[in-house]
């Protein structure tokens, strides 16, 4: 199954998905806006109306499609609208692309969930799946490839502890 999910950069979502066993694979790019196949630099104007998305391909049969939503929510919050952290603009908003009916009951089920969990307020939209662009190969895989550029140090490493922290049962290692 793939989902696509925004919560913020698209590297931490990246980083910290990498850690789950039954991750297939996870791409980085945009999706939920009007411009066909923007530019990480169109994107980050905010005029472009795409989302930094991860489209997360993974294995039902090793971790269950509720880890996977139950995760995203941990790695982000939920209650920033269009922002996460200092990351400002609709292209870091909390979103999730369903691509069929299945995955919007799934979305919603995780969203109401969410809610609860952050006692209120969560922002994230449920917007219909149209297209996904992948971002370019330098973006991919970022952290794995920049562990100890900056950003990467202060934002996905405690993104990725959460996750490792919160679903211990399905990590890689």
């Amino acid at each position: 199954m793939t989902f696509y999910l925004a919560g913020g950069c698209y590297w931490c979502l990246d980083a910290a998905y990498r850690v789950l066993r039954g991750v297939e694979s996870v791409v980085s790019g945009f999706a939920g806006g009007h411009v066909v196949a923007p530019t990480y630099e169109a994107v980050c104007t905010g005029s472009t109306g795409h989302a930094e998305v991860v489209e997360v391909t993974f294995d039902e049969s090793v971790i269950p499609a509720e880890v996977i939503l139950d995760a995203f929510f941990t790695m982000h919050d939920p209650r920033q609208l269009n922002r996460q952290g200092n990351d400002v603009g609709t292209q870091y908003r909390s979103a999730m692309f369903p691509t069929d009916a299945n995955q919007r009951e799934l979305f919603v089920a995780a969203r109401d969930r969410a809610n609860e969990t952050w006692g209120g307020g969560v922002v994230t939209e449920i917007t219909d799946f149209t297209e996904f662009f992948p971002a370019d190969d330098y973006h991919q895989d970022f952290f794995a490839k920049n562990p100890t550029q900056g950003y990467c140090l202060a934002v996905a490493v405690p993104k990725v502890n959460k996750v490792r922290a919160g679903f211990a049962q399905y990590l890689t290692v």
